[in-house]
Order: C-alpha cells, then structure tokens, then sequence
C-alpha cells in the first residue's frame, strides 16, 4: 500500500509541477491569440524569428554535435539534413514525414559505417 501512495504521489508532482505550469501558458496564448490576424506585420516578425531559431539548432546540432551525434561524420550529418529537407517536401510539406526521413539516414549511415554497434 505505501508502494502505491508514493507512486501516486510522484505522479500527482509530475501533473502539478510538470504539466499545468505550462498548460496555463497554452491556454493563456490561445485566448490572446483569437484576435491576431496571421498576416499581420508582428505574427510574421514572430514566425521570422522563430524560424531562425529553429534553423540555429539544427545549424549547432549538426556543425557542433554533443552526444552521440560526435561519432557521426560531418558528411553523414549534412546528408541526413538535405534528405530531411527533400523528404519534408515530397511529403507535402509534413514535418513528420522530414524528420522520418533523416532519422532513417542517420540510423542507415551508422549501421553501414559500424558505428554504434
């Protein structure tokens, strides 16, 4: 029974720490972010800035990688991002299938160069 409270426990701090501080700040963007209007010179400064963001890690991920990106050579990295890039737009422009495509470089480059194994 004490196995089971402390479980609970640690489950309850996980939703109370973890999950509803950021949820407030979800439901707080969706309720201000009704009236934006998408073309607006402030919503396209946001998505510039966050675009570059985004493109600044993959950019360190791949230029300086950590972890086990370090044994991968630099050639297979920039492979795995051209493919990502192709595969997200053969896709139809879904992130999804883009980041399936360069896991699958990355996965098949390290069995073919025996790394990893």
């Amino acid at each position: 029974m004490n196995g089971q409270l402390s479980e609970f426990g640690a489950i309850l701090i996980v939703i109370l720490v973890g999950f509803l501080p950021n949820e407030v700040w979800r439901v707080l963007g969706v309720a201000l972010g009704r009236g934006l209007d998408d073309d607006s010179l402030l919503m396209r400064w946001i998505r510039a800035v966050a675009t570059a963001l985004l493109a600044a890690v993959v950019a360190h991920l791949v230029l300086v990688p950590s972890g086990a990106l370090v044994a991968l050579p630099l050639w297979l990295r920039l492979a795995a991002v051209g493919s990502g890039i192709a595969g997200f737009l053969v896709g139809r422009r879904s992130v999804l299938a883009g980041v399936l495509t360069a896991e699958a470089v990355l996965v098949a480059g390290a069995w073919w160069l025996g790394i990893g194994a």
